[in-house]
């Protein structure tokens, strides 16, 4: 699902630029950690814990970062992005040192309004992610944050409406593989996008929601069921059906291949250090960077790991077309 700004002869000029960036070894993906800050309390990320004091530490403008990577994608991301005042001034620099850019933005949803949404369309957003694991009030309890999923189910389809292209951000866990394919058919009645990740423990060792190997079983029910409804409806799921399939093998302990993602995708903090993964120490400041080999690495499944080593596959292009 293609942000309505762009068509299909767009492929064209981001598919040079994908072939651009890969023979040079550059990052197709940046993700701008514009803040660390957070006022969610998930049990599986401490970034809540940041003190309010970070903010003063916090880059003014991405700008120069995104001039000099220029990606296929962008990510505002955190924390939680939206603690950031001057995040529309911040999308619309980057915007314009990048224009050729696709860019996203990650958020938990709590602070998102129909007008902060509509402001940061107009900066320059071309896609909105709102992190969502359940559709009850188990969601609210996980995040901290009472009324969270009535809040999002209501918003997201008012948004679509508004030609604003949403997706759900869901991670599969060990207490939401029943409920994962009714949320991807809920988002599709709703003209809603998702992208599925796999919980890992990497980030602060909370080992609560890892699939057990009793479940096993029903994990693969769940990769079946998602296959057979991409190939009914292409264009929901932007997962690959690569990484889709590969999902059991990682969660078996089978996964062995060296993890890409620090070579095509990377993590600029909100003081402009560098990190190959969002659970990995900070390395130098982008403007000292030199880029990152692969690394024999399988704490985690995250989509960002798990595309980067996806082949092209022809159902790729189909999801784009779609």
């Amino acid at each position: 699902m293609l942000s309505p700004r762009f068509r299909l002869w767009h492929m064209i000029p981001f598919a040079a630029k994908y072939a651009w960036l890969r023979v040079r070894r550059r990052p197709v993906v940046v993700h701008f950690e514009v803040t660390m800050r957070c006022n969610a309390s998930c049990g599986f990320c401490d970034y809540w814990k940041t003190p309010a004091e970070a903010k003063a530490t916090e880059l003014a403008s991405f700008a120069d970062a995104a001039r000099r990577f220029d990606p296929m994608l962008i990510t505002f991301t955190g924390g939680e992005p939206l603690l950031r005042r001057d995040l529309p001034a911040l999308v619309r620099e980057v915007a314009q040192a990048a224009p050729l850019t696709y860019r996203t933005i990650i958020t938990h949803g709590g602070m998102l309004t129909e007008a902060r949404a509509r402001e940061l369309w107009e900066a320059g957003l071309h896609q909105i992610n709102i992190s969502l694991d359940y559709l009850d009030e188990r969601h609210d309890q996980a995040r901290g944050i009472p009324g969270l999923s009535a809040r999002i189910l209501a918003l997201a389809p008012t948004l679509v409406k508004h030609g604003l292209n949403i997706r759900f951000n869901t991670v599969i866990k060990d207490d939401n593989l029943d409920d994962v394919l009714p949320l991807v058919h809920r988002a599709a009645s709703l003209g809603v996008g998702v992208n599925l990740s796999v919980y890992t423990d990497f980030k602060n060792g909370n080992r609560a929601h890892l699939i057990r190997g009793e479940q096993l079983a029903k994990l693969d029910a769940l990769v079946a069921g998602l296959l057979a409804f991409k190939a009914q409806r292409r264009g929901v799921l932007s997962n690959s059906d690569w990484y889709i399939r590969q999902i059991p093998r990682w969660v078996r302990g089978e996964m062995t291949e060296p993890c890409r993602s620090g070579e095509t995708t990377v993590h600029i903090g909100p003081t402009g250090n560098v990190r190959r993964c969002p659970d990995f120490p900070e390395d130098a400041h982008w403007r000292e960077w030199q880029g990152y080999a692969p690394i024999n690495c399988d704490r985690c499944y995250y989509a960002c790991r798990g595309e980067a080593q996806a082949p092209l596959e022809v159902n790729r292009l189909r999801d784009l077309i779609a």
